[in-house]
Order: structure tokens, then C-alpha cells, then sequence
């Protein structure tokens, strides 16, 4: 298990009036959306006081939730495989004057989630919110020459991982009194995008998943969402393209903004659903994809 840098308990950022998530720039909104880029944007102290715990946050959106969500004053627990990454973001974080701590580990392990969750509430006291973020895919493989493995694997990872998530996050919430999850969903939860059959039927359970959980914990003070996201300029997603190139024009023709996203703004929508903002969104299933499924 990696074990990051804890800032000083209580301590408010100190670079809380703007933040520049990875991958960022400083041009104008209208510009850096028309390239698909975060924008340098006011952190506003949102998630003052919070406890937030971020799976898959070695890279990509993960990584810009993590960097978000403690500009916005929460205590970050993140967690993913790669533990020299989560070190070296944990230290970004509090040498800006937050305060993270590490996790490593699997959400396919139940004790890696277990422990995540253990580490959140043993340094910070309590865990208030989690953005479920870990995922996997790879290409469209036709369905009937998917390899069993490549099935299990993509059905462990966004499935039982986040089943292992809400099943440890959920009873530390209830003893906090509440929380808000956050759970990455996909485009691909709603309809068959090219994406693989195992990748399209786990980001579907991972919809109902969400939606039992909001409806079976909101009477006790804690809500469930989940993000609908469109084609996202994240790790995974270049080693997809890297191997079917020809799929990059296909996913942003579906767009009607003509792009992909940035990391920052689907954790922008992810911090706003943990923040009190949304406290009468629950159960919902909420879109970031550029108007894919509008269209």
C-alpha cells in the first residue's frame, strides 16, 4: 500500500481563489472548450470540510478530480493501481497546500476497497463523498470472438468494483450521517456505442447499480449519482485509439460539439454532484458527452 502526504489537518488550500487542473490552460473559456481543454477556473471552497475518496486516480479523470476536489477544500483519499503515481500526485496536492492521502490498490479487491475507505476515515476522520472512477475497456471486439479473460476483466473492474466500492463507502457514510457517490458511468450505459459488448452491458449495470443504491440509501441522508460520459481524452482512450485509430473521427462526429471532453470538466460535473449544490439530485444518470445522446 502506498501512503501519500497528509497536509495540516483542517487546512483550508491555500491556493484556493484559481487552480490549474493537469492538462489545463489559461485561454478563454469559449477557446479552451472549442479544443477540448480544462480552462483555469475560481475554486470556490465547495467541498470545504469533506472527505472524498477517488478511485482510478493514477491518471486522467481521476487525477484531475483529485486536484479539483482539494482545490475545493476536501480532504482527498485517492486510490488506483500505481502507486508511484498516486505518491507523486498526493505530493502535488499538499505542496499546493491540500490534503491527500494514498491508497493503493484494486477496486476488484474487496480488502484494497475496504482499506481505502479504513485510510479516509482513520486520517481524516470521516468519509463524506466518493467518485467511483475506475474503469477499463479496450476496442470493439465483436462479441463472439471476445476472449473469456478480456469479458472478466472489464465486468470486474466497472462492475464489482463498483458494487466493492458502494458496499465499504456506504457504512462509513452512515455513520458520517450522510454522503454523496458519484459513480463514472459512460455513454455506452445508455446504447451500443462500438465500444465492446462486455464494456456496453457493465456500464449499463453500473446505471442500476447507482440507481438502486439512491433508491435504497436516500431516506438515510445519501445520494447516488452517476456520469454519463462521452468520449474523454484520458489514458485509456488513447491506448483504444493508438489500436483502431479510425474509431477517434466516429466518437467525435457523435458529439455536437465535435470533440472529446478533458478530464477537468467531467470532474467539474463529478464535484458538483458531491457538493451541497446538488442536494435534491439523486438516482440520476447525468450526462457528459457534448450532446451525444441528445442527438
Amino acid at each position: 500500500m502506498g501512503r501519500g502526504r497528509v497536509g495540516v489537518p483542517g487546512a483550508r488550500p491555500r491556493h484556493t481563489r484559481t487552480y490549474t487542473p493537469a492538462g489545463a490552460t489559461t485561454a478563454t473559456p469559449a477557446t479552451a472548450a472549442s479544443e477540448g481543454r480544462g480552462t483555469m477556473a475560481e475554486a470556490q471552497g465547495m467541498l470545504e470540510g469533506r472527505t472524498v475518496l477517488i478511485t482510478g486516480a493514477s491518471s486522467g479523470i481521476g487525477e484531475a478530480a483529485a486536484r479539483l476536489f482539494a482545490a475545493e477544500g476536501a480532504a482527498v483519499v485517492v486510490m488506483a493501481r500505481r502507486a508511484e503515481r498516486l505518491d507523486a500526485l498526493a505530493h502535488d496536492i499538499v505542496e499546493a497546500g491540500g490534503r491527500a492521502e494514498t491508497a493503493a490498490g484494486d477496486v476488484v479487491s474487496e480488502e484494497d476497497v475496504a482499506n481505502a475507505v479504513k485510510i479516509a476515515v482513520g486520517r481524516f476522520g470521516r468519509l463524506d463523498g466518493a467518485f467511483n472512477n475506475a474503469g477499463w475497456a479496450t476496442a470493439g471486439t465483436p462479441l463472439h470472438e471476445m476472449d473469456t479473460a478480456v469479458f472478466d476483466r472489464t465486468m470486474d473492474v466497472n462492475v464489482r468494483g463498483t458494487w466493492n466500492c458502494l458496499r465499504h463507502q456506504i457504512p462509513a457514510m452512515l455513520q458520517a450521517g450522510g454522503g454523496s457517490i458519484v459513480n463514472t458511468s459512460s455513454v455506452a450505459g445508455l446504447q451500443a456505442t462500438g465500444a465492446s459488448a462486455a464494456y456496453v452491458a457493465a456500464k449499463h449495470a453500473v446505471l442500476g447499480l447507482t440507481r438502486a443504491a439512491a433508491a435504497d440509501y436516500g431516506r438515510r441522508g445519501i445520494r447516488v449519482n452517476a456520469l454519463v460520459v462521452g468520449s474523454t481524452r484520458t489514458e485509456m482512450m488513447e491506448e483504444v485509439l493508438a489500436g483502431t485509430p479510425q474509431l477517434e473521427e466516429s466518437f467525435v462526429a457523435r458529439s455536437v460539439q465535435r470533440r472529446m471532453a478533458a478530464p477537468v470538466e467531467v470532474a467539474q460535473a463529478a464535484a458538483w454532484l458531491c457538493s451541497d449544490r446538488a442536494t435534491f439530485v439523486t438516482g440520476a444518470a447525468m450526462p457528459v458527452d457534448g450532446g451525444w445522446t441528445a442527438a
